[in-house]
């Protein structure tokens, strides 16, 4: 059986209803929005006829390997290309002085040189490129590339790093080796904590960890005749690294083409530009030839960016009846080489804490310094999951003092909704108490909190994320995020997106939304992404702004023509257009003849009005607090997240396991519930991973202790534990049909939760990350 539009007949048929075609018209029953629908490119994946980066071959096409640094900090005295030059297969070499200005994706904290001309920061630190025929040619060159150095102490330690003065990491540092502080205060806070009727004080440590997604790194670039430079990369910021190959290369940026093709994975980890996108640029241009770099699993675990290392000591202080009437943080954040996003992670650690929960006062103090290692930056929850941590176990250790239930503290400190947090953030919709009764009620928790047999326990935490940035990485008035529609006289919808998927969904966004809007069948839409030549501007994937921001581009485009739309068939039938309505390919009025498919609705308008096209866009709003810093962490929207985890302790060995975790999360509206719970189940488990055993460990010359993933820890399937995912909706009124973010904010309370359980079912206290068995043991053993 077909349906009118020639599709099997699995999509239900329109119903004749009266909708107006404001913008309520597809809210009060909406026939795309809220199912669970396949993914636009999900057979694509699944039957492996996605292309990724390294999928793609071009006639005469060179490989590049680049040499990196076997020490933490040296200077380069001098490189010898000579042998290498002479090695069969070679065509070109490269090294820092011949791009000598510097990037980073922050404008004011630019610090990196595709390959370091000066001196080397880290083991692993970029410093010289070669050019051959094949991959093993290269790698070869590599070995006969001589360098004399000049070495120079390292700074491994973050708290050496701050008291050295005379070691500079960076040599025109004016602050040591500080890359950023941030201190502020709201409120009183010595006193608040003076009058609380209970304290809790501790110190604790966050391990870096890393991204481990399961594409690497990988760049192609080819400068053609006419002086054009396209550059396909598996990056999440093609804008920007398309502004820095333009800026760096001297390049003007008509001239510039970046392409992200299929994305395996990124978490954050690509949301920087990347050294091997410029060398293989410059060396397309220096030899006429495509030129393709792969890094090595181990070269991904060099180029890092993962999760940033903090010491954290917190002080939280709640009056009598429960109530936070002060938090004191003081952070110290081990940076790694280069500031990356550090700008923002020192604001981060502070500004995204003052929710789900009501502050009294509230002051912290954030360092971020530079170390010898491999430069730390934004991976899932960016900033924000250190510090909730470390909170969400001071808030329980201040709760027991006064008799109180976790979860009972949290419901009398929700902060609630359409209102500012005490730093001038605005809350939109809140569904943070919905999540913490899901949650409650699905584990069990007033019946079996504190009943459990010893080495059993539950623990709960809560959280607080931004729906993306309310402003962009570099100032400007224009749009973050846009999209271009084109309707077609046979009734495909093409949709243009600059937005980057990395596994999230954003590729399906505005097939959904646009085939709700326009009363199409959703199968109909095609989506062309991530092609700085053919899409709009969309600033990348990171801090969850997606589907707010492409969701809000996607609702505008689709309004301006289904307004056409109503108009053409309104004509028709001789009613008014906003007695026109449309569903999944079919386009009604009132009366029962009064009926047509998209397509022949589509002819009607494209004969009245010309080709119709339309545009959306997603513009910044002017948010957060009126103070230096006050509009990072500032967000169109934030989402709320619940957890309860239940644990089993073995107390003869430390050896925990998670056996079920409760997670509520208030996602506005979930456009697709399967997509939302495959970002919940993801989060979680990261968050875990992070919690049993992730850990970025180093020698103390600078050396990652294992960069594979043989050495480097991380959970299987079979180790993960049961998963219960509970979407809240709080319907947001800003949101694209009321939706907000579901890809980071699932991640934070996880980590806190179970180190609340393990207190539960054993009574010690850990608060330093991962939660190894022998750190555990040795608690338990102290106990006792």
């Amino acid at each position: 059986m077909k349906g009118e539009n020639g599709h099997p007949a699995d999509v239900p048929a329109a119903q004749d209803q009266d909708r107006s075609a404001g913008d309520s018209r597809v809210e009060s029953s909406p026939a795309v929005i809220g199912r669970r629908l396949r993914k636009v490119d999900g057979l694509q994946k699944a039957t492996g006829q996605a292309r990724y980066t390294d999928d793609l071959r071009l006639p005469r096409m060179l490989h590049c390997k680049i040499l990196r640094s076997l020490h933490a900090h040296a200077r380069i005295k001098r490189i010898d290309f000579t042998r290498c030059l002479a090695h069969p297969g070679v065509l070109e070499v490269l090294q820092g002085s011949e791009m000598p200005a510097r990037y980073g994706i922050i404008p004011w904290t630019q610090d990196e040189q595709a390959l370091a001309a000066d001196k080397a920061r880290f083991i692993g630190d970029e410093i010289a490129a070669v050019a051959a025929v094949d991959e093993l040619a290269a790698e070869e060159a590599l070995e006969l590339i001589d360098v004399d150095w000049e070495l120079l102490p390292a700074l491994i330690d973050p708290e050496q790093a701050l008291r050295e003065q005379a070691v500079k990491i960076h040599d025109g540092s004016k602050q040591g080796n500080i890359s950023k502080r941030v201190q502020l205060e709201f409120g009183p806070v010595d006193e608040a904590i003076a009058r609380s009727a209970a304290v809790a004080e501790e110190s604790f440590h966050y391990a870096g960890s890393t991204h481990a997604a399961i594409e690497p790194h990988c760049a192609l670039a080819h400068y053609d005749a006419g002086g054009n430079l396209t550059v396909w990369s598996s990056t999440q910021i093609p804008h920007y690294v398309h502004r820095e190959l333009s800026r760096v290369l001297g390049l003007d940026p008509t001239r510039v083409r970046v392409i992200q093709p299929f994305l395996g994975g990124a978490f954050g980890g690509k949301s920087d530009p990347f050294a091997l996108e410029l060398v293989v640029a410059k060396l397309s241009i220096k030899t006429g030839r495509p030129v393709k770099c792969l890094y090595t699993r181990e070269e991904v675990f060099w180029s890092h960016r993962g999760r940033h290392p903090m010491q954290m000591h917190f002080k939280v202080g709640l009056s009598k009846g429960g109530k936070i009437e002060a938090v004191d943080s003081k952070i110290l954040i081990d940076g790694g080489a280069y500031s990356s996003y550090g700008l923002v992670t020192a604001y981060y650690a502070g500004q995204l804490l003052t929710g789900p929960y009501h502050f009294g006062s509230y002051r912290f103090d954030s360092t971020r310094v530079f170390t010898n290692k491999p430069p730390c930056g934004p991976k899932r929850g960016h900033g924000s999951v250190q510090p909730r941590f470390a909170f969400e176990v001071a808030l329980d250790m201040a709760a027991e003092k006064l008799g109180l239930d976790p979860i009972e503290v949290r419901r009398r400190n929700f902060i609630g909704e359409q209102v500012k947090t005490i730093n001038g953030q605005t809350i939109t919709s809140n569904g943070f108490l919905h999540c913490l009764e899901v949650v409650e009620k699905a584990s069990g928790w007033k019946e079996r909190k504190g009943k459990l047999p010893v080495g059993q326990g539950l623990g709960v935490a809560g959280s607080m994320y931004i729906t993306g940035t309310a402003y962009p990485i570099y100032p400007n008035e224009m749009p973050q995020s846009g999209i271009q529609v084109k309707l077609d006289r046979s009734g495909k919808v093409t949709i243009y997106s600059g937005a980057s998927d990395i596994g999230q969904g954003t590729n399906s966004v505005p097939a959904y939304l646009l085939a709700e809007e326009l009363g199409c069948d959703p199968r109909d839409c095609v989506v062309v992404v991530s092609d700085t030549d053919l899409t709009p501007v969309d600033l990348g994937a990171y801090s969850s702004r997606g589907t707010f921001m492409v969701g809000t581009a996607c609702v505008e485009a689709g309004r301006k023509l289904w307004a056409l739309l109503a108009q053409a068939v309104g004509e028709k039938w001789g009613i008014a257009p906003d007695a026109v309505d449309g569903r999944l390919g079919t386009v009604f009025g009132p009366a029962a003849d009064q009926r047509m498919s998209f397509r022949e609705a589509v002819q009607l308008a494209e004969a009245k009005f010309g080709t119709l096209c339309a545009a959306g866009s997603y513009r910044t709003q002017k948010l957060g607090g009126d103070y230096r810093g006050g509009t990072i962490g500032a967000s169109p929207a934030y989402s709320f997240t619940a957890h309860v985890v239940e644990v089993e302790v073995d107390r003869e060995t430390g050896i925990w396991r998670v056996e079920r975790v409760w997670a509520a999360h208030d996602c506005g509206r979930a456009l697709n519930p399967t997509l939302v719970e495959g970002q919940i189940e993801g989060s979680v488990y990261m968050g875990w991973a992070e919690a049993a055993m992730e850990e970025m460990a180093y020698l103390p010359s600078g050396l990652h202790r294992g960069p594979s993933l043989l050495d480097y820890r991380i959970p299987t399937s079979l180790d993960t534990p049961e998963i219960e995912s509970f979407i809240v909706e709080s319907v947001d009124p800003n949101g694209p049909h009321g939706a907000k973010e579901a890809g980071e904010g699932p991640l934070h309370p996880v980590i806190p939760a179970i180190a609340n359980a393990i207190y539960d079912a054993v009574g010690v206290r850990l608060t330093e990350l991962p939660f190894h068995p022998g750190r555990l043991l040795r608690l338990l053993r102290a106990k006792h």
